[in-house]
């Protein structure tokens, strides 16, 4: 059965409640890829009609993070080699974007928000909560893209924001991530675009190069560079 706190419904769409459950599983390693994905099962389990199931399934199969299996329902997708390297491509241009926009946008309510969430990420480490440090690195990632306020900017992340997340998941080295983090926010918050842009660059492209050559691990490890 779904934790409480997974169950609770609030005014949102249940198709958006139900994507969301489903979707923090897949980051977290409790469905591995090739896990099936059964309507039936999870309209028990959710304690919902089919209908919100049916459309969490679809809105998932649209960022990646599930496939069709033949006429035999869903299955947890997973991502090449290739795949990986075309998802970093595409994460290095428009979030490179991003930073240099936020550089530019950022209020002062945006970098505190920012800063905030750099440290929810410490205090979750500090306790050993691991997977809410990472919600909260990804969370950051976020409100980058909502601080650059560029409507097509977001319209062209969305579909892939669940396979980015699936990305920060494999890092291993939290302390350095969150790190990593704060040398980002202090060039968004200089107003520096270039600054922005560059630091964003050398983060993405650090963890590119450090990216495990098995990405289907459930804990996966970064590989270490000789």
């Amino acid at each position: 059965m779904l934790a409480a706190e997974d169950t609770t419904i609030t005014e949102r769409p249940l198709r958006e409640s139900v994507r969301d459950t489903l979707r923090s599983r897949i980051f977290e390693g409790h469905y591995a890829p090739g896990t099936r994905l059964v309507e039936r099962d999870l309209a028990a389990e959710f304690n919902v009609s089919r209908l919100p199931i049916r459309e969490a399934l679809r809105m998932l199969r649209q960022e990646g993070l599930i496939r069709d299996r033949a006429g035999r329902g869903s299955e947890v997708s997973g991502l090449s080699p290739k795949d990986v390297e075309d998802l970093f491509d595409v994460r290095q241009s428009l979030e490179v974007l991003a930073c240099r926009l936020a550089a530019k946008r950022a209020t002062a309510g945006d970098l505190e928000h920012l800063a905030g969430l750099l440290d929810e990420a410490d205090r979750c480490l500090a306790k050993g909560s691991i997977l809410e440090a990472h919600r909260a690195n990804s969370d950051f990632h976020d409100a980058i893209t909502a601080i650059a306020n560029n409507d097509f900017l977001r319209s062209a992340l969305e579909p892939l924001q669940g396979r980015m997340h699936w990305l920060f998941r494999h890092v291993s080295d939290l302390p350095e991530l969150i790190q990593e983090h704060r040398d980002l926010y202090t060039a968004i918050a200089s107003g520096d675009p270039d600054r922005a842009a560059i630091q964003s660059a050398s983060h993405i492209g650090k963890y590119r190069e450090q990216f495990p050559e098995d990405s289907s691990a459930t804990e996966p490890k970064l590989r270490k560079k000789p």
